[in-house]
């Protein structure tokens, strides 16, 4: 049994046996989910470096179903296992008291198992079946809560399942014409034998269901509604790698199966990549300032997510080996901030009974200054603030396009940066400062379980921000086996012909500037501590139940663009699933139960048939 082999079969095997210690006690599951997703990250460790395949099932149809590792899956792969351990440990306090916990448990485990079937799946049908385990599982949690989170589960099945059925589409059409669903042998085959209309056909249909599961605009309507109403953890998970899914299709048939980087002697790939490209800007701009406009701080989270898979699309769409690099990077370092920001605003829900309404909030950084520090991390990695990993991503995907030839790109991804600044200033600043809420006075910390977890995303932000070239090292080798150029990567940064990023020089001038600014403050007059309601805020007393009178400072901003920025996209689906429900209930009428009905029909579609063969007669 290959290692593969070993690591799904301790995966889906681990879900059973959670659930079933489940039924036992409430802590020996716990410490099987913990101890079962430290395993998983292990596992996923001992794969570095492993390359090769193995065939694990033959007998469906004669279609062989395949495992397969190489830098690509096991990339995505320990992205998977170390968030899904840290969303793990991190609901060990977050649903304490919570009903039904075996099933969460279960089903979030059976999400990242299925993920990890997904990467490592060798051929197309093995990749389908795991992808509807996931999707399916996924419904489920979605609607864990019930009420709104039912018809958000509804609302992204649905989509999810128009996205399979083009994907299944895309399979049967490649076994059509090749004979095999292996991947290895399509990228060679496909290569070397398809036409340009197949090639086109094939990007359409895939990219349609890979960008669904990325929320790429037009596509993207199911996920607000999802981050919102699904449980504050599990929201970690499907905005960290659950999402991002559909960036590994993009990558799985763009660059694996149809060789992109090999194949630019047809106009048919690269003129795909730049209405992918586009779509990606679009998708940077438009949900970035959407989230501007939002209260509930997991909805403004969400758009913000949507506006930054934009950036992975972007990068990976523009088809050099600097920009693929940069895609892939801010595929790992969004996953890392956007579930730490999702963990900060679940410690503050936690502890406020549920409250995530950014205008009922504020104060907290005293009470909950672990939480604090997070999301000013995770909001330097949203943002990219030098010596963040987001920072270094960003980088290589502005200047890629600078260095490309695409202006008008790179503004829209400056412009993305801005509404990202304006959106992320006004989480934190909501959330944690000005002044605390008089029902908020004796809020605690959260548990260790939540903040742990948090603590070790913040380093990781740091770390892989100072240091790129931990990942950056695996990502260059990803990127040369697409058929790339080779990057030259160092520890600290990226050199090229148009200059180098050397985040340690970076970090030294960041430092001396601090200090600088510590001494400034110190030989300064101290700070006089006053009742945070002795305040005042244009000559008046700020109310004591708000805790500034900037609560609402983009109101203005609001009421002047909120008319240009409805989701006419989400508007124009709901007519379409109101016109479908009139037009089956229409047709559901038919369905009398009453034989003679059936009969009239009968007769009346034979009547017609005679009446066409008699007009069209030629005698």
């Amino acid at each position: 049994m290959t290692g593969i082999e070993i690591l799904l079969l301790t995966a889906f095997g681990g879900v059973l046996f959670t659930c079933f210690t489940g039924r036992i006690s409430s802590s020996l599951r716990n410490i099987a989910a913990v101890i079962l997703s430290i395993v998983l990250v292990v596992l996923v460790a001992l794969l570095y470096d492993k390359n090769g395949e193995t065939v694990f099932y033959r007998g469906f149809f004669g279609i062989p179903m395949v495992l397969r590792i190489n830098t690509l899956s096991w990339f995505f792969a320990i992205a998977i296992s170390t968030l899904g351990c840290l969303s793990v440990i991190f609901s060990l306090g977050y649903m304490r008291d919570r009903k039904n916990t075996s099933f969460y448990y279960s089903m979030l485990l059976l999400v990242n198992s299925a993920m990890l079937g997904v990467v490592f799946s060798g051929d197309m049908f093995s990749f389908f079946i795991f992808w509807e385990i996931m999707s399916w599982s996924t419904f489920l949690l979605i609607s864990y809560n019930r009420g709104p989170a039912v018809g958000a589960g509804l609302k992204y099945i649905i989509m999810s399942i128009i996205g399979s059925m083009a994907m299944l589409a895309g399979i049967i059409s490649l076994y059509t014409v090749y004979g095999t669903l292996n991947i290895a042998d399509l990228s060679h085959l496909v290569l070397s034998s398809s036409t340009p209309g197949h090639q086109i056909f094939l990007l359409i249909i895939f990219g349609f269901a890979f960008g669904i599961k990325n929320a790429v605009v037009p596509l993207h309507t199911w996920l607000p509604d999802v981050y919102t109403e699904a449980p504050s953890p599990f929201s970690a998970v499907i905005a960290g790698m659950l999402t991002r899914m559909g960036v590994y299709g993009f990558l799985l048939i763009i660059y694996v199966i149809l060789g992109a980087a090999r194949s630019l002697h047809t106009g048919t790939i690269p003129g795909f990549n730049h209405i992918l490209a586009w779509l990606g800007a679009i998708t940077i701009v438009i949900p970035t300032f959407i989230a501007m406009l939002q209260n509930d701080a997991k909805r403004l989270l969400a758009w913000s997510g949507i506006g930054q898979g934009g950036y992975m699309i972007l990068g990976i769409a523009f088809g050099t080996n600097l920009g693929v690099a940069g895609g892939i990077f801010h595929t790992l370092n969004h996953a890392i901030y956007i579930v730490l920001l999702f963990m900060s605003v679940a410690a503050v829900q936690y502890r406020t009974g549920g409250v995530r309404d950014l205008n009922s909030l504020g104060g907290l950084i005293k009470k909950m200054p672990v939480a604090f520090f997070g999301a000013l991390i995770g909001i330097c990695g949203l943002i990219g603030v030098p010596l963040t990993n987001g920072f270094v991503s960003k980088w290589m995907i502005f200047k890629t396009l600078i260095t490309g030839g695409a202006p008008f790109l790179a503004f829209a991804a400056l412009i993305g940066s801005w509404g990202t600044i304006l959106a992320a200033y006004k989480l934190l600043h909501n959330m944690f400062l000005g002044q605390l809420p008089e029902r908020f006075s004796n809020t605690r910390q959260s548990p260790f379980s939540m903040k742990l977890p948090m603590i070790v995303l913040s380093f990781t932000i740091l770390l892989f921000g100072i240091l790129p070239g931990l990942p950056l090292k695996v990502i260059n080798n990803i990127v040369v086996s697409f058929g790339f150029g080779s990057l030259d990567v160092s520890l600290w940064g990226i050199v090229s012909e148009t200059g180098m990023l050397n985040t340690i020089n970076l970090f030294a001038v960041i430092l001396a500037g601090l200090a600088v600014v510590w001494l400034f403050f110190r030989i300064g007059a101290r700070a006089v501590p006053v009742n945070q309601s002795d305040n005042y805020a244009a000559g008046a007393a700020v109310p004591g139940d708000r805790y500034n009178y900037t609560v609402k400072f983009y109101d203005p901003l609001t009421r002047t663009i909120s008319p240009y920025l409805r989701d006419i996209i989400d508007s124009l689906y709901q007519k379409i699933a109101v016109f479908t429900g009139c037009v089956c209930n229409g047709i559901r009428k038919i369905y009398t139960g009453y034989i003679g009905n059936y009969i009239m029909y009968i007769v009346l579609f034979v009547s017609l048939i005679i009446i066409v063969q008699m007009v069209w007669s030629p005698w």
